[in-house]
């Protein structure tokens, strides 16, 4: 079973200063983040405060292409927790043919948001995320960020936000 998730917010991890996107269960209060690159995070942040470029950026340009191709993003699901890396699909329709592709969460993300699509999170790495959220190397321990990231509210993703 996938959990629809929404982002709650785009934030710098205050202890490593590596960007994370926090993503939000919509049927409870269960927060999972998943840190990205700069470039991913400075890709989603554009598409979320709905800021224009004078050229197309690769998500926008990935957009176009599939639009071009008849190709509609219906939903994307974060699919697997492997070795602290996360895993996502692309769930598309070419006409009446489903089509899934591997992709990295930080870009389906950012295709999501284009595509104004949903995304999930399989049940399992909702679980093992919530028992696991490790960070990165040197961070805080699963418990520690687990209490900090459900506790922020919209002031302090303010205070954070990239």
């Amino acid at each position: 079973m996938d959990i629809e998730v929404r982002i709650r917010g785009l934030m710098m991890d205050p202890a490593t200063s590596m960007p994370i996107v926090v993503l939000k269960d919509v049927a409870s209060e269960t927060v999972m983040p998943i840190w990205v690159g700069i470039f991913e995070a400075n890709a989603i942040a554009i598409e979320i405060e709905k800021i224009a470029v004078p050229r197309p950026m690769t998500h926008d340009l990935a957009r176009n292409l599939m639009r071009h191709m008849n190709l509609r993003l219906e939903r994307v699901v974060i699919s697997e927790l492997k070795d602290d890396t996360f895993f996502a699909m692309l769930w598309m329709r070419q006409g009446d043919e489903p089509i899934v592709i591997d992709a990295r969460p930080s870009d389906a993300i950012a295709l999501a948001l284009r595509a104004d699509c949903p995304i999930f999170v399989a049940e399992q790495v909702m679980q093992a995320a919530k028992l696991n959220t490790s960070g990165p190397p040197e961070g805080p321990t699963g418990e520690q960020l687990r209490g900090w990231l459900e506790g922020l509210n919209d002031e302090d993703l303010g205070r954070y936000k990239m």
